[in-house]
């Protein structure tokens, strides 16, 4: 997560703390609002990890489908 942290910083100019704050709040959204299989993953993509495959996450086309409408 420390690369997300100083990216956001770098682009935005705030400090890395106000940073780390801004990465924790949208992650914390996140996960709130995306199906289970996929906010389980949100911490690991954040902290580096590339998913190497979609089977990584179940069935996130019916999930997503749901979450946007979808029957």
């Amino acid at each position: 997560m420390d690369q997300l942290v100083k990216m956001v910083s770098d682009k935005t100019g705030i400090s890395e703390s106000q940073a780390q704050q801004a990465v924790n709040v949208v992650l914390g959204f996140l996960k709130e609002r995306l199906p289970e299989p996929v906010a389980s993953q949100l911490d690991a993509v954040a902290g580096g990890k590339k998913l190497d495959s979609l089977g990584d996450l179940g069935d996130i086309g019916g999930q997503l489908g749901g979450l946007l409408g979808k029957k």
